[in-house]
């Protein structure tokens, strides 16, 4: 039986003493700080791989990924606003978190196959700031429609400027043109230091998630349920795409765990410009307080796990 990953108790830590309402804390400026080096790094290590290969065979992949996170977030529309009865600004507004992915379960998923000595596609990481931005488009269509009020220009900023899919974009643009040799140099400082980055970063998610539990408590059972079963269908409808775009074990892992996870900076940021009477506590502890502890607790495993058997089962 393998260990628990020290990153994984980091978070179980976090979640423990913000249930017992410990008075640890994390400074909000090194939180953000932690925020913009994980960020960082997963861009620099996407553009580095992708200075090693031709970019042409990435526009299929490209178009697969927009159209399965189009298809999560109606289908995530579809249960939360019929079978799940919430108001069409929720539903949509949590339907849009949940077409999107998780910058920090993509980052958990990388360190555990790197752990394992488990490869991917180095494509990921684009693939991963394409996947942020469909489902904020489609998710404010379902709100409000397309009308005259809708302010494109600023939802535009915000969708395709904001600070996450900035530093991701320049963190590929500067490992793409540096390259392997050229990133050497700074390979300790990012490369060598990302898990210990990124197990204070879950130390504070820990913490953050343990203050949705009052949400939890007042959505009940439809929220808990939604949060548990969107993630296993979106990732057997990431797993169906990777097969068909011929990735590897290692790279159908990726995309299924993207596609199970819900955003939780980059489209709440967007949402509260364009469906500001949403209520984001609701999406926030569905994607935080259930959605992101199952993925990396329990989640990860059980999507390379499937990934291995669709693989071996293929023809």
């Amino acid at each position: 039986m393998n260990p628990i990953d020290p990153v994984i108790l980091f978070f179980l830590f976090g979640l423990a003493a913000g249930l017992l309402r410990s008075e640890l804390k994390l400074p909000s400026a090194l939180y953000e700080s932690l925020s913009i080096f994980l960020l960082l790094t997963i861009g620099l290590k996407g553009g580095q791989g992708l200075a090693t290969q031709p970019l042409a065979p990435l526009i299929p992949q490209i178009g697969a990924v927009i159209v399965l996170g189009v298809a999560q977030t109606l289908i995530a529309f579809a249960v939360l606003h019929g079978p799940g009865r919430f108001g069409r600004a929720d539903a949509a507004a949590t339907a849009a978190h949940y077409g999107s992915v998780s910058v920090a379960t993509f980052a958990v998923v990388v360190a555990w196959l790197g752990a394992r000595n488990i490869a991917f596609e180095p494509q990921m990481a684009i693939l991963l700031v394409i996947m942020e931005i469909p489902a904020i488009l489609v998710g404010i269509v379902l709100a409000r429609g397309v009308s005259r009020q809708t302010d494109w220009r600023a939802l535009g900023h915000e969708a395709f400027l904001g600070k996450g899919v900035t530093l991701l974009l320049g963190g590929m643009a500067i490992g793409w043109a540096a390259g392997p040799d050229g990133l050497a140099p700074v390979k300790g400082l990012f490369f060598d230091l990302f898990k210990g980055v990124l197990a204070l970063f879950l130390l504070e998610m820990g913490l953050i998630v343990s203050r949705q539990v009052g949400e939890l408590k007042r959505r009940g059972i439809v929220l808990i349920a939604f949060g548990l079963g969107m993630p296993l269908l979106s990732a057997l409808l990431g797993l169906g795409t990777g097969m068909l775009l011929g990735l590897s074990v290692g790279g159908l892992s990726v995309l299924a765990t993207l596609a199970a996870s819900a955003s939780y900076i980059a489209v709440p940021a967007a949402i509260r410009i364009a469906v500001p009477e949403a209520n984001p506590a609701i999406s926030l502890a569905g994607s935080l307080g259930v959605t992101f502890p199952f993925n990396i607790l329990a989640g990860i495993p059980l999507y390379h796990w499937l990934a291995g058997q669709l693989a071996g089962a293929a023809p």
